[in-house]
């Protein structure tokens, strides 16, 4: 890590965060803190909802980007800035730099999938590919800011950063003063350095509680003193941080009450709810802050808490696969195994027990030769849909009571 991350302060408070405000006001989206009804009888705790979502380019990231590039003077400005982000911080710098004028440069990794090096470039961002990983692409900026003479404006280790970051804290606290906890996700640690920040200086103070994925604990591992494994596909990808901020750290350990570790099919569970029953898309690091509430509903029921959607950049079509799951999951969609005798009327006889039971057959999938069954033998794998789990078992009830051997195939 670069000297000058190594000498930076631990220094934050609320009157940075109270000028960043300011400084950016106008130019990044006042997003809506709402209640949600719904939420709050799920999970037993009064539930605010801060759509951070709907920023121009979806993601809080904008607000510090935007403050930090406020505060350079002209000089730098006008030479130009660059970061390391294949993600919401490659597209808020990019946006708002161009906006204001300045050159902005961001260094992706080779192997980032074209969309966002599309979406990037267009706000206005020139990208540059270097290295497999994240960590070969952060070289090569640093190496470009001397190169170049341009100004390296860190996604999350930068108090300027942070301090734009905080005012979604400022914003929640003004809307719904109420909240007794608050419930941030963790990459790196700006965005919940800020809030929680903004949180301590409340009256009375707010509780403040990180989460990140379980496949990702860097920033959890470092407060609670554990070496815990690091890496994997994680759907919470905008808080897969393997080395969190040295600043943020120590800013973290003073402002933030504890840390939550969540699994993926809780994050599953929580992008999927939220397009739902509140009609808006969010990320899987958007939903980290959900399910740590739906994973630790005792702990939270009956207090006051505000969630922060902190972004809406998900893959389409894995949107669409986080939704199938959790149809799956739910009892109403199903992929059924179920061994037949390859004989004439034999698949026929099962759809007669589908139809009667009114449950709708979307794929029919037949296995005669790569099985361990007689050669007269098939298997027949059925996805279908159903009302709920309930229809489901009575189907398969109703199949084995006629002598068929049925099996669900399971979700990995």
């Amino acid at each position: 890590m670069a000297t000058t991350e190594q000498t930076l302060e631990a220094k934050l408070d609320i009157a940075d965060i109270r000028a960043a405000a300011e400084r950016i006001s106008g130019a990044v989206v006042r997003t809506p803190t709402m209640h949600s009804k719904t939420l709050s009888q799920i999970t037993g705790a009064d539930v605010w909802l801060k759509f951070e979502n709907q920023q121009f380019t979806a993601a809080y990231k904008e607000r510090g980007a935007l403050n930090a590039l406020l505060l350079m003077d002209e000089e730098k400005r006008a030479r130009g800035v660059i970061a390391a982000s294949a993600g919401n911080h490659a597209q808020g710098l990019s946006y708002h730099g161009t906006r204001l004028g300045v050159p902005v440069t961001i260094v992706m990794p080779s192997t980032t999938p074209t969309i966002k090096i599309l979406q990037t470039e267009a706000v206005g961002g020139k990208v540059v590919l270097e290295g497999e990983t994240f960590d070969e692409a952060y070289a090569h900026a640093r190496k470009l800011e001397q190169e170049l003479g341009l100004t390296f404006v860190h996604p999350f280790d930068d108090p300027k950063v942070a301090a734009g970051q905080g005012t979604v804290g400022l914003e929640m606290l003004e809307d719904a003063p109420e909240i007794e906890t608050l419930i941030v996700p963790i990459g790196g640690g700006g965005l919940i350095s800020g809030i929680g920040t903004v949180a301590k200086a409340h009256t009375p103070p707010v509780e403040v509680i990180g989460v990140q994925a379980r496949l990702f604990p860097s920033m959890y591992g470092h407060i609670k003193g554990e070496d815990l494994p690091c890496g994997g596909d994680t759907l919470a990808e905008g808080i897969a941080v393997k080395e969190p901020g040295r600043f943020t750290r120590e800013i973290i350990r003073r402002v933030v009450d504890d840390i939550l570790l969540v699994e993926e099919e809780t994050l599953e569970e929580a992008v999927s709810l939220l397009l739902q029953i509140e009609k808006t898309v969010v990320e899987g690091a958007g939903a980290a802050g959900l399910a740590a509430l739906l994973a630790n509903r005792e702990r939270f029921v009956g207090r006051k808490v505000g969630l922060v959607l902190c972004g809406g950049n998900i893959d389409t079509r894995l949107l669409a696969n986080v939704l199938l799951r959790d149809l799956a999951r739910s009892g109403r969609l199903a992929r059924l195994r179920i061994t037949l005798q390859d004989r004439p009327g034999a698949l026929y006889k099962v759809m007669k027990e589908f139809d009667e039971h009114n449950v709708n057959i979307l794929e029919i999938y037949h296995q005669r030769i790569f099985t361990n069954l007689p050669a007269k033998g098939l298997v027949t794998d059925i996805e279908c849909e159903a009302r709920d789990r309930r229809q489901l078992e009575q189907l398969i009830e109703a199949l084995r009571a006629r002598g068929y051997s049925v099996s669900h195939v399971e979700l990995n």
